[in-house]
């Protein structure tokens, strides 16, 4: 049985490197990742935030949130949304 790892991100190359480095270390038998881009998926900005993301790149796993680097904060995501 997998569980699903939520990827969070906005499209900078901060994030794009993570996503990349991310799905190739997990392995695919135990982990389903789900890629959620902010910019172009607004929607799942209230989301993250409940989950506990701060900032991007970041992941959820079993509902701990898990920040990689700093390329924006969500505060920042939301500006860039509106």
């Amino acid at each position: 049985m997998s569980q699903t790892v939520v990827f969070y991100h906005a499209g900078c190359s901060v994030c794009v490197n993570a996503e990349e480095q991310l799905v190739e270390a997990l392995d695919p038998q135990k982990y389903e990742v789900e890629i959620i881009h902010l910019g172009e998926k607004p929607e799942y900005i209230q989301k993250a935030e409940e989950s506990g993301v701060q900032s991007v790149p970041a992941f959820v796993l079993e509902g701990q949130a898990f920040h990689i680097n700093f390329g924006a904060s969500l505060t920042d995501v939301k500006g860039a949304t509106s």
